[in-house]
């Protein structure tokens, strides 16, 4: 393959398989653009973005920005955008040779927006993938370049599912890059009537219901981990608060003889359907995630005892 003078524009760690990829296949990254440091954590001490570690180890030449679009014009064959979270004029977008491209973790025109990635389990897909797209002025709808196809496993969770897809990403860019250099891609216009938003989420998004439908239920609790996290208190028959977790992993079963919230003989959870969600993995406060058997060794979880979202 022709070696490419490339811009990258990326923050978040999505990004860092294909950065590394470009680099492996001897492209030239002439800049780095990235998101400045934030306050993160309790201390909320500035904190770079994953992009800005990884560039500036290497010896990369990195920009952080709070606006591209303000940013000096430079030579480049093409730009790479990947989970960079800002909005790029057109004038940047156009100004490489081959133009500009981002990876996108979604089959678009399926679920444009933040969080992909989280909507796709919440909404029971069994397939998804990634898509490589020109930059537009409206939200993740430009033309694909490419994409690629992966299913979803039962019990996936959107980290597991995140760090499938930006490995996934790598190649399908490079492999589009060579395309647009040869001059042999086909690009492919979106079909804005089958087009769904992936909006972002939050920590309130998280407060699950056990009233729902026991599959609903176990989505939620996969497709909300490892972020925000679905959080509830283990409460007892005298109304005693035993633990606080966060639900990791979650399969729905079909029937039950517990009343929403309420854990059954078989330790299952009930639901607003009459089915029970297993709880197969949480995450105590403090501690790594394990095994619900892992966690019933040291504490309690019995028929009649309540989970009650935090």
């Amino acid at each position: 393959m022709t070696k490419l003078r490339l811009i990258f524009a990326g923050s978040g760690e999505f990004g860092l398989p294909t950065l590394k990829q470009l680099i492996t296949d001897g492209h030239e990254i002439v800049r780095v653009f990235t998101q400045p440091d934030r306050p993160a954590g309790r201390g909320r001490k500035l904190t770079p973005t994953p992009i800005t570690v990884y560039a500036t180890t290497i010896g990369l030449s990195v920009t952080p920005t709070t606006d591209i679009n303000t940013e000096p014009a430079i030579d480049a064959d093409a730009m790479v955008v990947i989970a960079f979270g800002q909005k790029i004029g057109q004038t940047v977008v156009d100004r490489q040779r081959l133009g500009s491209l981002n990876l996108h973790a979604s089959l678009l025109p399926k679920y444009r927006g933040a969080a992909p990635i989280h909507w796709a389990i919440l909404r029971g897909e069994t397939i998804t993938g990634n898509s490589v797209i020109r930059l537009a002025n409206r939200m993740d709808a430009g033309a694909v370049l490419g994409q690629s196809v992966t299913p979803i496993g039962e019990l996936e969770t959107t980290g597991e599912l995140h760090d499938r897809l930006s490995q996934m990403g790598a190649p399908l860019v490079t492999k589009v890059l060579a395309e647009l250099n040869d001059g042999t891609n086909v690009a492919t216009l979106q079909d804005e009537s089958l087009a769904t938003i992936a909006p972002k989420l939050s920590r309130e998004t998280a407060a699950i219901d056990f009233t729902q439908p026991a599959e609903v239920v176990a989505r939620t609790i996969r497709g909300l981990s490892p972020w925000p996290g679905c959080r509830v208190k283990l409460i007892d028959a005298t109304e005693k608060e035993i633990a606080t977790v966060t639900l990791v992993r979650a399969r729905a079963h079909a029937g039950t003889n517990a009343a929403p919230g309420t854990i059954d003989t078989d330790g299952r959870i009930g639901a607003g359907d009459g089915g029970a969600v297993e709880i197969v993995e949480l995450q105590p406060e403090g501690k790594r995630p394990m095994p619900l058997a892992d966690f019933r060794n040291g504490r309690p979880w019995e028929r009649g005892m309540r989970v009650v979202a935090t």
